[in-house]
């Protein structure tokens, strides 16, 4: 078996155990049961987890719970008190505490800043209406759950290496509820391209989009995206177009704090017809 196909058969037995994390994320997951998923020794599964999947089980079993409590924040369903207790948390504060640090934000200033981007129209400073040129990418296509998405860019990064890049992307197309969703980790070389049969080569066509600047983690774009299609695109005069939606990332220093990292949301759109 050549090397880059054991690399892939790795992935997604790994992919199986993400996928019983994210199914039930309040669940007590014992290892044995992870390791019979990914059906590999449960003496070496904590170390393989890690080295494929950048964390511990247990960094991802807390991502997934505050990623859900995010979702519960934006809704709008119960109070912070409620969704920590749905979400694992003995108290309020501790919370709070471990949503600043994933979020960038505590959880009222979270709700306060989904809120807001539905009290602004087209052309105001929240969503900005934006011409963008013809694409050519490179992008390495997604594969299991929607909570693996930041390994496909980790794997995407490795494959890159020391060649420089002008721009990292990711692209999505569809809803991530649906069977239909596609999802690329993409870039955008400053010369030439990557000679690797795991990458496919994009061509966007030029467009409008509907563009919304995001300051703060990564953690906060499905959230701002369904804020921006719930809210903002209904009273916007304008109509999804059939273009995948594009996340910018702009460059940030690798110890960074969460709270500085600022992405490009775009909405393809085309006027209300």
């Amino acid at each position: 078996m050549k090397p880059a196909n054991s690399e892939q058969l790795y992935r997604d037995r790994m992919a199986r155990v993400v996928a019983l994390l994210v199914a039930d994320p309040m669940a007590q997951h014992r290892l044995e049961d992870l390791a019979a998923a990914a059906a590999f020794s449960p003496f070496h599964f904590h170390r393989l987890y890690h080295s494929l999947m950048g964390e511990t089980v247990t960094e991802t079993l807390r991502r997934l719970r505050l990623a859900q409590a995010s979702s519960y924040l934006s809704q709008g369903r119960g109070s912070v008190t409620e969704i920590a207790l749905a979400c694992g948390y003995d108290s309020p504060q501790a919370f709070s505490r471990a949503f600043q640090r994933f979020a960038g934000h505590s959880p009222r200033a979270f709700q306060r800043r989904i809120a807001e981007l539905g009290d602004h129209q087209a052309g105001s400073p929240m969503v900005e209406l934006k011409e963008v040129g013809p694409l050519q990418l490179q992008g390495l296509q997604h594969h299991g759950p929607t909570a693996t998405i930041p390994h496909t860019h980790r794997h995407l990064r490795r494959l890159v290496g020391p060649h420089a890049v002008s721009q990292w992307l990711g692209l999505c197309q569809g809803d991530p509820a649906e069977e239909d969703f596609r999802y690329f980790a993409a870039t955008r070389l400053a010369s030439g391209k990557l000679e690797d049969a795991r990458l496919q080569a994009i061509e966007l066509p030029a467009g409008l989009y509907a563009s919304h600047t995001l300051f703060g983690p990564y953690s906060q774009i499905n959230a701002t995206i369904e804020a921006l299609y719930a809210s903002w695109l209904p009273g916007s005069g304008f109509e999804p177009d059939h273009r995948p939606l594009l996340e910018f990332y702009h460059p940030h220093a690798h110890d960074a704090a969460p709270s500085d990292r600022r992405t490009d949301l775009l909405i393809p759109v085309r006027p209300l017809q």
